[in-house]
């Protein structure tokens, strides 16, 4: 086991400052090079696609990955040269990585114990902490007797026995089944609004980032493309990958008026004044198709498209089409069986002016 006193525990903090990062890291063909604040109590979800350099900036704020530039402080104390093992931060991985052979008790209370507590301590301790996560029964049970839920909940006991003041939480929910990561969701937002320190949580899920995270960071290449609330990232996307998380089409244009001329397509009609570079978006369900071109619509949008596939998304059918406007539609199994919808099927789709959303680029 690491010897803890042969390095100094970072400056305790002397104010609750929370997160104060700029994560710079050269990793071959790699560059990583964003910026994380957050205050005590703030959760932020980051996103991305794979490769984006999510991962490697949770392995930097651990102290996994040292960085090659930048900094990194948490309450006002500098932890860039930090070893892991000194710093105030909890990690709860994917996979848990519970010691199989010690109890969830023990378990637990390992943390305790590698901070100086004697094992009583840590034992009563780690017992507080399985009460609090309703585990209290589950105590002397090794990890292969614990469901996913139970397993991820005692990772979180774990990391949060020894009061970190940053709390990593990498795909905490995606080894559970969909209707196990309803519930555990359900209670790891619950004990994220009572941890008081910072959290930060890497996830693919927007369903797990919209319901845990008070803030979204997005990732792409290395860099941050866009971040904001919940509510702001979802209604205002501006990269493909964003609006395919939201689930929105997306297209980007000059605005004049209420019209945006795009840069690759027709011009879309929207609701909103603008005057320059804009976005432009709308949702699939905002999306009417016809196989003969409408006479009597109403939709300001009208173009003329192709299908190129089709899938179920939920309960309905998600249309993916080509042609004038490459966009994406739902539609219900009857309209779709109605329409004899199959790929390579010409379509007109219509959107009206007042579905779309227009704002600055």
């Amino acid at each position: 086991m690491t010897d803890l006193d042969s390095t100094p525990p970072p400056t305790p903090h002397t104010s609750a400052e929370g997160l104060d990062a700029h994560l710079v890291i050269d990793h071959g063909t790699f560059h990583l090079d964003i910026t994380l604040t957050a205050a005590p109590g703030d959760v932020v979800a980051l996103l991305g696609p794979n490769g984006a350099g999510k991962t490697t900036a949770l392995r930097a704020l651990s102290g996994l990955a040292p960085l090659t530039g930048g900094h990194l402080r948490l309450d006002g104390a500098e932890l860039d040269r930090t070893p892991p093992e000194s710093r105030p931060v909890g990690v709860v991985f994917q996979d848990y990585l519970l010691f199989p052979h010690l109890s969830a008790l023990d378990n637990v209370a390992f943390g305790p114990r590698c901070h100086g507590a004697t094992k009583a301590q840590a034992r009563v301790q780690a017992a507080e902490w399985l009460r609090r996560m309703g585990l209290a029964d589950h105590a002397r049970a090794k990890p292969r007797r614990l469901s996913g839920g139970q397993a991820q909940r005692v990772a979180l006991a774990r990391a949060l026995a020894t009061h970190p003041r940053l709390l990593l939480l990498d795909e905490p929910l995606a080894a559970l089944d969909a209707r196990t990561r309803l519930e555990v969701r359900a209670q790891l937002r619950r004990h994220l609004a009572e941890f008081e320190a910072v959290a930060v949580l890497v996830t693919h899920d927007p369903l797990d980032a919209m319901v845990l995270a008070d803030r979204l960071v997005v990732i792409e290449h290395g860099r941050v493309v866009q971040e904001g609330t919940p509510a702001d990232i979802a209604r205002h996307p501006r990269t493909d990958y964003i609006a395919q998380l939201v689930g929105l089409n997306l297209y980007r244009g000059q605005a004049e008026g209420h019209t945006v001329r795009l840069d690759a397509g027709p011009a879309i009609t929207t609701t909103e004044d603008l005057t320059g570079p804009a976005f432009v978006a709308f949702p699939p369900s905002a999306v009417t198709l016809y196989r003969d071109r409408p006479t009597g619509s109403s939709a300001r949008n009208l173009w003329h498209c192709e299908v190129a596939g089709l899938e179920t998304h939920g309960d309905q059918i998600r249309a993916d089409l080509t042609g004038e406007l490459p966009l994406a539609a739902d539609l219900t199994t009857v309209a779709a069986a109605e329409l004899d919808l199959h790929p390579g099927a010409p379509v007109w789709a219509a959107v009206k002016a007042t579905q779309t959303h227009a704002y600055p680029a």
